[in-house]
């Protein structure tokens, strides 16, 4: 009465307003009580992974949302016959469970609910989907609904996806105003290559807000809390999120199981493809990424996302080492039926070292790890600080929330393990983290648990409320449109870009072999130096392979030879680089104390990469202030191309040793905008340069290597410029791209006081052995011509480099090596 008296009251205008806020309020919630209906199409219904997460995931996403608004139905699909698909689907239905908070009786009457609104149908022929749009308008007709969306979700293997896709473009799309989600499970392509090709085809079907692919471990709740976390203690993490405060971050998946069943799976993918390409990249990415004003927006996060993918720096061989569990090969002869004689070069374990070239993370390692049949099965993201403190006080009265001598930490700890649960673990002398009260709790104390050297009580730590599956998390954010847990085309093609040249390199690698579980000690134990990373317990090779006992690296000393009437040494090529290190070393402080400064000149190419790691890391007595660095060659590309040999030098020496910036002399191969244009002259510039601080342009040492067609520094057979005549530094051009090429002459080269040959890698074996023979017949083996006219030559060669399984060669080569090089 009260109202309707105020309201005569009011004015005309005030009277239209009310009413029409009224009308407005009344809409928004008519609209709020029924927001369309929603078709979800499992492909793949009857699936293993189906049965496991699917199905429970779609019955989570209807305990979420059923009373907000939506109206569901949900269509099991499959090759399956009609019968047998919705036998499968009864039982699965039967089998799904509720959050442990909820009543009994409500559960079983949503279960009820659900297995109503679920049925199962054979798709397989574009008839068959359009009959499936056909039923799903009716449906909407009948009831009166309006249609939100579809999504399919594809449970199927990829080459399955073009003609579903087609299928779906052609005659399942939804009407006007509605939208279309395809849900894509991994693997996304086993390559670049294969992954363009795939993202082509998808994307003559869908548009890019359509496609959400699914890696599930952006769905693990500690990985999905790491951009909030960051967030939510900005604060706190500004000062310390960056390289002069991280010593190193470790991304981790272990399991215990092989992968017997997943052979076929296995041999075409291997544990890098598997895991490493996708799950640990992406979750380096959230760590590694700039943070966004607003997390909220998929767009920035993606964005961003992009942006550290790019920055990502290239991997070489030697940023990896590989394992294979003993049984793996046997398993694989059994269930591919291969011969006997079979053996596997799938790696099922592998250590990846990792760095960003951007300013916030150059130099931090980023070590990314996988495996199967190891000794537990934990997966952890372990952020380490630097820790520069010094405590005066013995270690029984440190105190965890006050001590800086403790380690400083951040885990983002994502399942199983010792803890059991997914965590968020913060050293107490660190700082007291911000998490959302009412999704994540403080672990309770349990005094006798011990994780990465520290007991649980040095930790604030925090699990999750309440459990969900990676599974339940991602359906519900399809569902709700939240692209930044998924894989856009972008970031897939970039994080391809990163690893195939990798995956390339590693192809004929041979694993090391472990035993599993906890027989593995320390066999698989790494450790990095540099850009390197290697195997901490040297694995005993075999020469030989076969029965009895073949001789082993340790059974070689260093071989001092004999090799085209110059000083051979040969070794192992761990050996054979510290011992070349430490004659550089050597030559270059005699040169110092003689003359004020050393000359050095370096090749470019593979071979010499571990010795400039070998030389910025063991090597701190190396008069780096007094030395000049030069080029014997370089590619005609931008210095900062990653073919260049000097863009090489500076990312494996010179960012780790301090070189004046003007004792660093890069080949003038970039004038005027062109490349290696004669009338730019860049070849007699630096001729000029070397001629002016060079004495008697004579270089104190310079390394060389070896080309499988004879040719050394950018000196080839087929372009005999440089061979000969005054010139000291010439043009060239090389057989294989970038065709163009800078090089010192031979005349000059052989003006050095001293000149070693490294010779590294299998593939040279032949021309190895041919140069051996041959005489000075520089215009087919620019190498033979390499002999100083007043220094010393020396060739180094490692033992490996005889050991390629081909058993007659070896022990050829071992008597060769005694009777015609004339071992000393």
């Amino acid at each position: 009465m009260l109202a309707q008296l105020y309201f005569k009251r009011l004015p005309g205008w005030w009277k239209m307003l009310v009413v029409a806020m009224c009308m407005a309020l009344l809409a928004c919630l008519q609209a709020q009580e029924l927001q369309g209906h929603v078709s979800i199409i499992l492909l793949g219904a009857t699936g293993d992974l189906a049965k496991k997460y699917l199905w429970q995931g779609l019955f989570q996403l209807y305990l979420d949302e059923v009373g907000k608004g939506y109206s569901f139905s949900f269509h099991g699909a499959a090759l399956t016959s009609t019968k047998q698909g919705q036998e499968f689907i009864a039982k699965v239905l039967e089998s799904l469970s509720c959050p442990e908070d909820m009543a009994p009786g409500r559960c079983a009457e949503l279960r009820g609910q659900f297995q109503q609104l679920s049925q199962y149908r054979h798709l397989r022929t574009s008839e068959d989907y359009m009959a499936l749009s056909k039923d799903i308008e009716a449906q909407l007709q009948h009831k009166g609904l309006q249609e939100a969306g579809r999504i399919f979700y594809f449970s199927v293997p990829p080459f399955a996806y073009a003609d579903i896709a087609r299928n779906i473009n052609s005659s399942c799309r939804p009407g006007p105003g509605a939208w279309l989600r395809v849900v894509l499970e991994k693997p996304f392509g086993h390559d670049r290559l294969s992954a363009q090709q795939l993202a082509t085809e998808l994307g003559s079907f869908f548009q890019e807000k359509e496609m959400y692919r699914v890696d599930h471990y952006l769905g693990k709740q500690a990985v999905a809390q790491i951009l909030p976390f960051r967030d939510q203690n900005r604060k706190a993490l500004d000062g310390l999120w960056n390289r002069h405060h991280v010593e190193r971050v470790e991304i981790i998946m272990k399991e215990t199981v092989d992968a017997e069943g997943r052979t076929s799976f296995y041999e075409e993918y291997g544990v890098i493809r598997d895991v490493l390409q996708n799950h640990l990249t992406e979750v380096l990415t959230l760590v590694a990424m700039e943070l966004p004003h607003n997390i909220s927006s998929s767009e920035a996060v993606l964005r961003h996302k992009l942006q550290a993918f790019r920055a990502l720096r290239g991997l070489q061989k030697g940023s990896a080492v590989l394992g294979q569990y003993q049984a793996y090969s046997e398993q694989v002869r059994r269930e591919q039926r291969k011969p006997d004689s079979f053996r596997s070069l799938t790696p099922t374990f592998a250590g990846i070292l990792v760095h960003m070239d951007n300013l916030r993370w150059e130099g931090v390692p980023f070590l990314l790890m996988s495996g199967k049949a190891l000794d537990e099965r934990v997966g952890y993201v372990r952020i380490l600080f630097r820790n520069q403190a010094y405590c005066a006080q013995n270690e029984k009265r440190w105190v965890a929330d006050q001590s800086q001598c403790l380690p400083r930490q951040i885990v983002f700890y994502i399942g199983h393990g010792e803890l059991g649960s997914p965590a968020v673990l913060v050293s107490r002398n660190l700082f007291r983290p911000s998490l959302p009260s009412k999704s994540w709790k403080e672990v309770e104390g349990r005094p006798r648990l011990h994780l990465f050297g520290r007991p649980l009580s040095d930790y604030y730590a925090y699990s999750p409320v309440r459990e969900q599956d990676a599974y339940s998390v991602l359906i519900s954010h399809i569902f709700h449109g939240r692209k930044d847990s998924f894989i856009t085309t972008e970031n897939l093609l970039a994080s391809w870009v990163f690893w195939t040249p990798l995956l390339d390199s590693l192809a004929h690698e041979v694993p090391r072999l472990y035993p599993g579980g906890a027989e593995n000690g320390h066999l698989l134990d790494f450790e990095f130096s540099g850009t390197q990373l290697r195997f901490s317990q040297q694995q005993l090779e075999q020469l030989v392979p076969g029965p009895g006992s073949a001789p082993k690296p340790s059974d070689f000393q260093v071989l001092q030879a004999k090799y085209r009437e110059s000083p051979l040494i040969s070794a192992w090529p761990e050996e054979l680089i510290a011992k070349l290190a430490e004659d550089i070393e050597a030559t270059a402080v005699r040169a110092v104390q003689r003359f004020g400064e050393f000359h050095l000149a370096l090749s470019g190419g593979s071979s010499p990469v571990p010795l400039f790691e070998q030389l910025a890391t063991r090597h701190y007595g190396f008069p780096w202030a007094h030395t000049h660095l030069w080029l014997v060659d370089e590619r005609c590309v931008p210095l900062r191309d990653p073919e260049s040999n000097f863009q090489g030098l500076q990312a494996h020496l010179l960012q780790h040793v301090r070189v004046p910036h003007y004792n660093v002399h890069p080949m003038p191969v970039h004038l005027h905008q062109r490349l290696c244009a004669e009338e730019d002259r860049g070849a007699q510039m630096y001729a000029s340069e070397i001629s002016a601080l060079v004495t008697n342009s004579s270089f104190d040492l310079v390394l060389l290597g070896m080309g499988m067609d004879g040719h050394t520094a950018s000196l080839f057979p087929q372009s005999p410029a440089g061979l000969e005549g005054t010139q000291l530094v010439v043009l060239t051009r090389s057989p294989s791209k970038p065709h163009e090429r800078m090089s010192l002459s031979l005349p000059l080269i052989n003006r050095a006081h001293k000149v070693a040959v490294l010779v590294m890698g299998r593939m040279k074996r032949e021309i190895t052995m041919l140069v051996s023979r041959v005489g000075h017949e520089p215009k087919k083996w620019p190498i033979s011509g390499v002999l100083p006219s007043s220094g010393q030559l020396v060739w180094k060669d490692p033992v490996k480099s005889f050991c390629d399984g081909d058993t007659s060669f070896v022990g050829r080569a071992v008597m060769e090596m005694v009777q015609t090089i004339q071992v000393l």
